[in-house]
């Protein structure tokens, strides 16, 4: 949103000119509304502040229409099992993310019972993982991974369907009018998920202001400052007022999703240096039609294009937002320098630094197929978005079909070496040495680890107080500093308990 767009009448008085807070949260998305309740639970005495830009929680990237909804557990998305050049197939990433995914669920399960979150089928709701190949080097691709992954008890359940008949069953809208020479397989989990972000996010924020935190919309944060106590004095342009308010916090966790790399830099903490951030932006097609949604209840994964970054891995979703079923397919990837939806072009060349300028000059020199698979996917139009739609659903019209925006994702440039940088896929906390300022950078598997992410926040800026927070830790996420994976009667407790809180039954 430009900076001087209009936002709603605020129903409270402006901030004053000076607040003193103990924590202030920037950005209201999933990580910061996260973070927040964490806090709030373990130290119900702490003051918090949350700012955010925008006019309400839950505008970017933690948006349901600008994410995958997927809630990450590697149980069907390929990429975090890649096939080696020997042929063997690398499942060590997938238990790390399941077990990230399962704190997550153990955290929203016990604010459901302890009433922190409503009803849960209003953020989550139980869809199966499949993961779906086609032709006969990837289907024995697929069984390897089966293989492996099925004696793990994170993936109890797992499923490898190579029957054409069972595959139509299970999935009739991807099955009608596909070739009969068309050699496919699935692997099927029925402990998937599809999760409204948005609608968790708003149930933290919404309990957090019961809890009395200063939750203030159309906050713009312009500057943080260090003072000489280790305090931080953050300046931030009210919106709506045309006021500027001055922020004394003694925590800040910048959770501005794109917006975070340049807060950090603002900050002036050397953390920070030799990081830089790549902008990627995407499309998906939705299709809001019940009769077509009733035909496909799943979350399939396909295989990502040679040269694709992780996070465009084509895959045909049942989502549950707002009650009402539809589906998404994509997402297309495409470029701009922006670094949020609502953001500015200036965002991307503001950005560069000193600090940074070797590293992204590095990544351009190396990345040559992520340019060309950009510069491809901004040449498709309609048509060509379509055709790959009908890979995985052969028959389905396209006119059912809308084009919408997905949200900006930052992926993370790190420095490596004296000269060279390093583009990663995955999300990096980034906090001073004294723990007094700390952010959350890059995208997948994001919002679905923000608890695992925020844990490790607590530990990386709260380290002495974490021992003694060890009890409630473990109240509030049960397998807290515990491995699921080599405790399969714990999972089988936690899961069953998590199933029946957060109503994830399937009948």
């Amino acid at each position: 949103m430009p900076e001087n767009a209009s936002l709603p009448v605020p129903a409270s008085s402006p901030l004053p000119d000076r607040v003193t807070t103990d924590v202030l949260l920037i950005g209201a998305g999933i990580m910061s509304a996260t973070l927040g309740t964490l806090l709030k639970s373990l130290e119900p005495d702490w003051s918090i502040t949350l700012l955010e830009r925008l006019d309400g929680p839950a505008k970017e990237s933690s948006d349901p229409w600008n994410n995958a909804g997927t809630g990450h557990s590697a149980l069907c998305e390929l990429n975090y099992t890649p096939q080696l050049p020997n042929g063997d197939v690398d499942v060590s990433k997938a238990p790390v993310v399941n077990e990230q995914f399962q704190l997550s669920r153990e955290f929203w399960a016990h604010c459901v019972d302890e009433g922190l979150l409503g009803d849960p089928s209003s953020f989550i709701n139980p869809v199966p993982h499949v993961s779906f190949v086609r032709g006969a080097e990837n289907v024995e691709y697929l069984r390897k991974r089966y293989d492996k992954l099925s004696a793990n008890p994170l993936f109890e359940g797992l499923e490898f369907i190579d029957d054409r008949d069972e595959f139509a069953r299970r999935l009739p809208l991807m099955a009608q009018g596909r070739a009969a020479d068309d050699t496919v397989a699935v692997s099927w989990n029925d402990a998937g998920t599809d999760v409204d972000f948005g609608a968790l996010t708003s149930a933290f924020v919404d309990h957090l202001a019961r809890q009395g935190a200063e939750i203030r919309y159309g906050h713009h944060v312009k500057n943080l400052t260090r003072e000489t106590d280790g305090t931080w004095r953050v300046k931030a342009k009210d919106r709506l007022h045309g006021t500027t308010v001055t922020i004394n916090a003694k925590f800040v966790f910048v959770g501005a999703g794109g917006g975070a790399l340049t807060l950090l830099e603002k900050s002036g903490i050397p953390e920070i240096k030799g990081f830089a951030g790549f902008p990627v932006s995407g499309q998906f097609m939705r299709c809001l039609d019940p009769a077509v949604a009733e035909r496909h209840e799943a979350k399939v994964y396909g295989m990502a294009a040679v040269g694709a970054p992780p996070m465009s891995v084509p895959h045909l979703d049942t989502r549950v937002i707002g009650g009402e079923r539809s589906l998404l397919f994509g997402p297309f990837a495409g470029w701009t320098p922006k670094f949020l939806k609502e953001g500015s072009f200036t965002d991307l060349p503001l950005s560069i630094r000193p600090h940074n300028l070797m590293p992204m000059a590095a990544v351009g020199v190396t990345s040559w197929g992520l340019i060309k698979y950009l510069v491809m996917e901004l040449a498709k139009g309609r048509g060509k978005k379509i055709e790959e739609l009908r890979v995985f659903a052969p028959e389905v019209d396209g006119d059912d079909w809308e084009i919408i925006t997905a949200g900006q994702r930052v992926q993370v440039v790190r420095k490596k070496g004296k000269a060279g940088g390093s583009l990663e896929f995955g999300t990096t906390v980034v906090n001073s040495a004294d723990g007094s300022i700390a952010g959350l950078l890059g995208a997948s598997p994001g919002a679905s680890t923000a608890v695992s992410a925020m844990l490790d926040v607590l530990e990386r800026c709260f380290g002495d107080r974490v021992e003694g927070w060890r009890p409630k830790l473990t109240d509030l996420v049960p397998s807290y500093g515990t491995s699921l994976e080599e405790n399969p009667k714990l999972l089988a407790e936690l899961r069953e308990w998590t199933d029946r809180s957060l109503k994830l039954t399937r009948p």
